[in-house]
């Protein structure tokens, strides 16, 4: 069974004991999360959602909080001594999927 969920504006494809990596969310590591934002739920039957899944639920814990690899953005104009290097990381929440409740 899996299902397609909605979270931090992206939709992701979700398993049971499924490792996935979010926006950040305002939960600590070892607390439980759901997310009520089914878009499909398939196996058996699938069940389309217009635009959600009436009472599906994917229940999941939250791992880790942390942080992704820097990425470096390098401004530059040539003959005008102008430059601007800029680092941005981007927080995340790693969710491991305990259920899918449909």
């Amino acid at each position: 069974m899996y299902a397609i969920i909605q979270t931090g504006g992206k939709q992701l494809k979700v398993e049971a004991g499924q490792a996935i990596y979010v926006e950040k969310l305002a939960n600590e590591a070892g607390e439980k999360v759901v997310f009520d934002k089914v878009v499909l739920v398939g196996g058996e039957k699938t069940v389309i959602g217009t635009p959600f899944v009436e009472g599906a639920t994917v229940e999941g814990t939250v791992e880790k909080q942390g942080r992704e690899k820097k990425v470096v953005t390098f401004k530059y104009k040539p003959k005008k001594h102008q430059h601007t290097k800029q680092g941005h990381r981007q927080p995340y929440t790693k969710v491991v999927i305990d259920a899918i409740n449909a």
